[in-house]
């Protein structure tokens, strides 16, 4: 039942309950002077008026404030369910933590699992902004109604492929040259009216408060901040058949003129812009976002990073435009390449000290041969219209039988 119409039926049993104890103490008081009609007694006379006034006014009180509760549950009833901001419960005040993720919709299980597990462990004011595309949102909104979701607060954007074209070159069968790839190339065009925002790619788990991530210090004259391939974590690392992945060498090709010209060393640590907080401030002065398409479009003719060993196009066009121009996060907070093979990485001790986990590579969590998936499923709630499934081994062994 609705927490507002339980208060509402409490102070209405409330006030009957008052309202009835103050008028069998009248009719006593009344029934007691009938019996004592030759003595003259206005102090009780008094009294019994007083007493009346009082309840008259807390009656009056009760029912203002009865009748401002029920315009404030008629106001949170008639709020929008779907798209837009969703309505929340429970006492999540303060700053706004803007978090952004991509909804692709054969991914869509991976959004709901991150969003779960950033709400269930901060107290903090979070506003998830979910982007996809139109043909999504109808079963975005849905799965977000279920119940164990009931609190998030969010909104629902659409991204426009459109704005794409003449930036992307498909090779093959690339299966990442998909439009909300690129939408962490646009956040001051899909958040405003805050000056930092997090973003964060779909096959992630946050462990730790959300806060904390938000609360990294960016240098001045930085409008982002990453967690560097070359730290004591994903060093550790190594990507199978690519070798040590941590590098420029291996997301751009330095064969090429316009990167030789450039003067980037080839040995300079690479990050992953996966997981990373944004100072949008910056961001729009620094004209990233264009600094980016520019890269995007140069690409498309020359090829700068088409024969990356790496494998991303979302990556070499980061790296180019924050050469050295980026402040960094704990590397707890972006514990990744838990997809890059089937085997276990890290030991279990570790991965449950991580704040943050990063499935990126070709083993996604919701698939059957994912490193450490157990964590992910505790986070993930079924997808009420049936369309989402994680593959798991057992289930496929008890299909079997």
């Amino acid at each position: 039942m609705n927490i507002g119409k339980i208060r509402i039926q409490t102070q209405y049993a409330l006030a009957g309950k008052i309202a009835y104890v103050m008028l069998d103490f009248y009719r006593s008081e009344v029934c007691e002077l009938k019996l004592q009609k030759d003595v003259k007694m206005p102090l009780r006379k008094v009294r019994i008026l007083v007493i009346l006034l009082v309840a008259i006014v807390l009656l009056i009180v009760m029912h203002h404030n009865l009748f401002n509760l029920h315009d404030l549950l008629r106001k949170e009833d008639s709020e929008p369910r779907y798209g837009g901001l969703q309505r929340f419960t429970g006492e999540r005040i303060g700053e706004e933590i803007p978090v952004l993720i991509p909804a692709v919709e054969e991914r869509l299980g991976g959004v709901i699992a991150a969003v779960n597990s950033i709400f269930r462990n901060t107290r903090s004011n979070v506003v998830f902004y979910i982007v996809t595309t139109n043909d999504t949102i109808d079963h975005l909104r849905a799965w977000l109604q279920k119940e164990e979701l009931m609190g998030i607060k969010y909104k629902i954007l659409g991204f426009d492929p459109h704005i794409l074209k003449g930036k992307v070159q498909v090779e093959g069968d690339s299966t990442e040259v998909k439009p909300l790839t690129f939408v962490r190339f646009y956040l001051p065009m899909l958040i405003s009216g805050t000056e930092k925002a997090i973003y964060l790619d779909d096959d992630v788990i946050v462990q730790g408060d959300i806060r904390e991530l938000y609360d990294t210090e960016l240098k001045a004259g930085h409008a982002a901040a990453f967690s560097e391939d070359c730290d004591s974590v994903s060093s550790k690392v190594l990507v199978r058949g690519a070798g040590r992945q941590n590098t420029y060498l291996g997301f751009l090709d330095y064969k090429k003129e316009t990167i030789r010209k450039l003067g980037l060393k080839a040995s300079t640590c690479s990050f992953n812009p996966g997981v990373f907080v944004a100072n949008l401030t910056e961001w729009k002065q620094q004209n990233i976002t264009e600094q980016l398409e520019k890269w995007m479009e140069i690409n498309v003719v020359e090829n700068l990073y088409g024969g990356a060993l790496a494998g991303s196009i979302t990556t070499p066009p980061m790296l180019l435009v924050f050469y050295k121009q980026y402040s960094s996060i704990d590397p707890m907070w972006h514990v990744r390449h838990l997809g890059s093979n089937a085997g276990t990485r890290y030991s279990s001790h570790f991965i449950k000290a991580a704040k943050l986990l990063h499935w990126n590579g070709r083993f996604k969590p919701w698939g059957r041969t994912a490193s450490f998936s157990e964590i992910w499923d505790k986070w993930y709630i079924p997808d009420p219209t049936g369309k989402f499934h994680p593959v798991r081994r057992h289930a496929e062994e008890e299909d079997a039988h």
